[in-house]
């Protein structure tokens, strides 16, 4: 069996399989773990996470949230343009992401452009995601190859929290 997944229009190369089986154990092992284990809800205690994207009980913000919460990490929610104004853009863009980069240790991202999300992970000086939670990202195929009976959305859960500990620790 191949470990290459398709690639996302919305998101970036897929890792090297080596990254994907890495992965796949360690939310093998959050699954092992449980859901109501308490050690998983210290693993990212401390951490600061930014969710941008327009609104928070989007089933993509639910996932994301509810992913990072699980180990422990504080979630905030950030409107992409909260004046109801074309985004910030040149040296406005390179200011906030920053300023985003000091304030959380990382961000996802839905609902931006692509560029956009690539321009604010060069300057942020941590983790940026695009899409990660997204049904079309190829972590969300990844996590059909994870076994038992939980269901895809807890899977996908599993995969994302995966992925947060291999970035943020």
């Amino acid at each position: 069996m191949r470990n290459a997944l398709p690639r996302s229009r919305s998101s970036s190369p897929p890792a090297p399989a080596p990254g994907f089986e890495a992965l796949l154990d360690t939310a093998r092992m959050l699954q092992r773990a449980g859901q109501g284990a308490e050690s998983s809800g210290l693993l990212l205690r401390g951490k600061n996470l930014g969710l941008v994207c327009e609104s928070e009980s989007d089933v993509d913000a639910l996932l994301f949230r509810s992913a990072a919460s699980a180990l422990g990490a504080s979630v905030s929610h950030i409107r992409p343009d909260p004046a109801g104004t074309r985004p910030v853009e040149g040296t406005g863009l390179l200011d906030t992401a920053r300023v985003l980069g000091r304030l959380y240790d990382g961000i996802e991202c839905q609902g931006l452009t692509t560029t956009l999300v690539r321009q604010l992970g060069r300057e942020a000086g941590v983790p940026v995601f695009d899409r990660l939670a997204g049904a079309n990202h190829p972590t969300a195929k990844l996590a059909q190859r994870l076994p038992g009976g939980d269901s895809p959305e807890k899977k996908r859960e599993l995969i994302l929290q995966a992925v947060l500990l291999f970035a943020l620790k």
